[in-house]
């Protein structure tokens, strides 16, 4: 197929954001060209579409640039992705995730980039959040019930970034809706469908086809 015909969406597998939108769109079955950046690296045709040069960005065949992670997920929910009716009170949530949570995550995860932040206590701070989680997860396997919802695909990629800086420690922590709820979305077929590795995008040449079933 030629790839003009298939919206481009550039991405950088490890960041949550853009890791929100992938799981979405392929929940979704909207079959894209990938562009795997390297945020340090941006290619002009990129910042050309998208001057703020952040990720996700998804150009549909129509021209319309969608560039927030939240926008792409509503828009593959509109074109079908399985998940629970939305709601008010997920995206509440998902504020919340994105506001408070991603807040003390960066000054844990990245304390030298903030001033040398005080990583325990932004730790311990973001673990409130993760606690208001555990509750709501007692006796379901996702945040709202038996199916997942916008809230559980906006929200994941975040808490499985804040495991990463010390796995032990976290593994360790008194958790185990959040570990359940974790490690099962970590080995979903859909999980490691959107996380294949393909090489950086260079300009002038062709993507890679997303969702790749192969």
């Amino acid at each position: 197929m030629n790839r003009k015909t298939k919206p481009i969406l550039y991405s950088f597998r490890r960041c949550p954001y853009a890791m929100r939108a992938r799981l979405m769109l392929y929940l979704a079955g909207i079959s894209v060209e990938l562009r795997e950046v390297v945020l340090r690296d941006k290619p002009p045709s990129m910042l050309q579409v998208s001057p703020k040069g952040t990720v996700p960005i998804l150009q549909l065949i129509s021209g319309k640039i969608i560039d927030e992670s939240l926008d792409l997920m509503e828009y593959a929910i509109d074109y079908g992705a399985d998940v629970l009716p939305v709601t008010d009170a997920q995206n509440d949530l998902i504020t919340e995730n994105d506001q408070v949570f991603v807040h003390h995550l960066n000054r844990y995860k990245y304390s030298t980039w903030h001033n040398e932040a005080d990583k325990l206590l932004h730790r311990d701070s973001a673990l409130h959040f993760l606690d208001s989680l555990e509750t709501k997860l007692t006796g379901q396997k996702w945040l709202y019930g038996d199916k997942p919802s916008k809230a559980d695909y906006a929200i994941l990629p975040f808490v499985r970034q804040f495991r990463l800086p010390d796995t032990v420690w976290f593994d360790g922590c008194e958790m185990p809706n959040i570990h359940r709820w974790l490690f099962s979305f970590m080995e979903s077929t859909h999980f490691l469908a959107c996380m294949k590795k393909y090489p950086q995008w260079t300009e002038g040449t062709s993507g890679v086809p997303f969702p790749n079933v192969s």
